[in-house]
């Protein structure tokens, strides 16, 4: 596996995928075509040099992720507004006069603090509160710290389990799968064909899925070592290391997702595992959407050229359009 510096996420009935400040939102349109939209993205590591140092930048790589994903949540769901003539109520009014073209700004940094502060909630304070229920019967805080983390795996595995039964959930699902194919593809040095995609693995090392569940190990393996005495303390301990485990985990997502070597396979096989849970095998017909999303903003002909050249002289890719062109052309005349 090679790395190619191309990620992505799922989103409604589509794919974004991104390289660079390139992104590109391609979603299967209610009538069956594939509309693509492109656009550009800079990282927030790159208003100051600090945030580009390690440990630091993972937290606003997070943040970056989530801007682009809500972005292109809201470009895709554009597709499937169920009555887009209909009069706006009176709220929405309210909210078009106040904010103004700033509208969607506004509601997409609401979403974003919500979101987060409900995953606070969920993830990190209610395993903490579940687990000290059990104070009394375990003395170790070594022991509760694990206790705290296996709750926290729990939670986070019963969440996805219940969001999968929904057929809508499924089918981003098996988007997300389509598009660690196509990555999985090129970086193990195949043509991004709908038949080599599917013939790919739909778990790949830099899934946001491995990071969540890095951030639970890591978090375990801190709150192992910082104590605190009363449980206002250790909620407050919880929302003030979120940083500081985000910032951590993303370095050790980054160094699983460029490496070959044995170590860091076994580092990433736990997540692996857990994204059977949040990648289903996708159809043809989602791969389709998956590589034309990677198309708009990758070049895989020359990556494969330059990464593979064994397989893949200079100038192949050129040569094997050429021979097909004229053969086409060839059979257009015999007709």
């Amino acid at each position: 596996m090679k790395y190619s510096g191309i990620g992505g996420q799922a989103v409604i009935e589509g794919i974004m995928m991104m390289k660079g400040e390139d992104y590109a939102v391609a979603v299967r349109r209610p009538d069956k075509e594939i509309e693509v939209k492109k656009d550009t993205y800079q990282s927030i590591t790159k208003k100051a040099k600090i945030l580009q140092l390690p440990f630091v930048r993972g937290v606003f790589r997070f943040a970056d992720s989530m801007i682009i994903g809500m972005r292109s949540l809201t470009y895709s769901a554009s597709f499937f507004e169920d009555d887009e003539d209909a009069e706006p109520g009176k709220f929405e009014q309210f909210l078009d006069r106040v904010f103004g073209e700033k509208l969607e700004s506004a509601i997409m940094a609401a979403v974003l603090v919500i979101s987060f502060i409900l995953a606070i909630g969920i993830f990190m304070l209610l395993p903490l509160g579940i687990a000290n229920l059990f104070k009394g019967v375990i003395t170790s805080d070594h022991l509760m710290a694990v206790l705290e983390g296996v709750i926290r795996i729990a939670i986070f595995i019963i969440y996805i389990k219940l969001v999968s039964r929904m057929e809508d959930i499924r089918r981003t699902f098996m988007y997300h799968g389509a598009e660690h194919k196509c990555i999985n593809c090129v970086e193990h040095g195949h043509p991004l064909t709908v038949k080599y995609v599917r013939e790919s693995s739909k778990e790949h090392k830099r899934c946001g899925t491995s990071f969540i569940l890095i951030v639970m190990v890591i978090s375990i393996l801190m709150f192992m070592v910082i104590r605190v005495d009363t449980i206002w303390m250790r909620i407050l301990s919880r929302i003030i290391l979120v940083p500081v485990i985000a910032g951590i985990s993303y370095e050790v997502l980054q160094c699983a997702g460029r490496s070959n070597s044995k170590f860091m396979d076994l580092v990433s096989r736990p997540g692996m595992w857990m994204q059977g849970l949040t990648t289903k095998e996708p159809d043809d017909s989602m791969i389709e959407v998956a590589i034309v999303a990677v198309e708009a903003v990758f070049d895989w002909k020359k990556y494969l050229e330059e990464n593979f050249p064994e397989q893949y002289p200079a100038g192949y890719f050129e040569r094997e359009d050429q021979t097909e062109k004229n053969a086409q052309e060839t059979g257009g005349m015999s007709r």
